[in-house]
């Protein structure tokens, strides 16, 4: 039976990832499905208590009704060849959205180099369903990245950067994102194999950190997926 952890809050006590905070929150619109109709089914990925009381959860409609360990034990076998590394200097809110993004983009893991708590808010849960990893700096992440043999690529509109449509991205890589605003630093810049960009059209410098990784996890799972 599911422990529940998927829908409450976690443990280092930010707002539950899938509360809603609109203050309309009575008047909007319920997701999901309610109870079972009809005869339960008997197999082991079922879990009783979604069955009896419903499943909310953001879920694609493969995993309705399934315990929490069963959707990522098969996630695991179906995971592809990238992970996702983000640089962790100054606790930036987009940590939880590229989680997400990474997650839905069926990311080997993600590493958190540096500080270790991150805001989950924005990862709507999913988080749990995705391998998360931590680093305490850019020396233990590269010399992890080097003993799995992964290729680190960095994203980062930087000098010398390729477009992510042009640049290689090899098979099993990490890519790796800095901070909103400064980007990566130049110490991860420098153990980085290859620097790609994502090339713009308007007069922003830059583009959002979590809509920037979704970007190139798209462009991943585009050519390998």
């Amino acid at each position: 039976m599911s422990d529940g952890s998927d829908r409450a809050g976690d443990a280092a006590g930010d707002t539950p990832a899938d509360a809603v905070l609109d203050p309309a929150a009575d008047t909007a619109p319920e997701h999901g499905v309610g109870p079972w109709e009809g005869p339960w089914p008997t197999e082991p990925h079922f879990d009783p208590e979604l069955l009896a009381e419903g499943d909310r959860r953001n879920v694609i409609d493969r995993y309705r009704y399934w315990r929490m360990d069963a959707i990522v034990a098969d996630l695991d076998v179906r995971r592809h060849g990238f992970h996702v590394a983000i640089e962790n200097w100054q606790h930036d809110m987009n940590i939880g959205s590229i989680v997400r993004s990474a997650n839905a983009f069926l990311a080997e893991s993600v590493h958190i180099i540096g500080r270790r708590r991150w805001n989950r808010r924005g990862a709507m849960v999913t988080d749990r369903y995705q391998h998360v990893m931590h680093h305490e700096d850019v020396a233990a992440f590269t010399a992890w990245a080097a003993a799995e043999h992964l290729a680190v690529i960095a994203v980062d509109n930087v000098a010398g950067s390729v477009p992510v449509d042009r640049a290689e991205l090899p098979e099993r890589c990490v890519l790796l994102f800095g901070q909103e605003g400064p980007g990566l630093s130049a110490e991860a810049l420098a153990a980085a194999s290859g620097h790609v960009e994502i090339t713009q059209y308007g007069s922003t410098r830059s583009i959002n950190a979590a809509a920037a990784a979704a970007v190139v996890m798209y462009e991943w799972c585009r050519r390998w997926a």
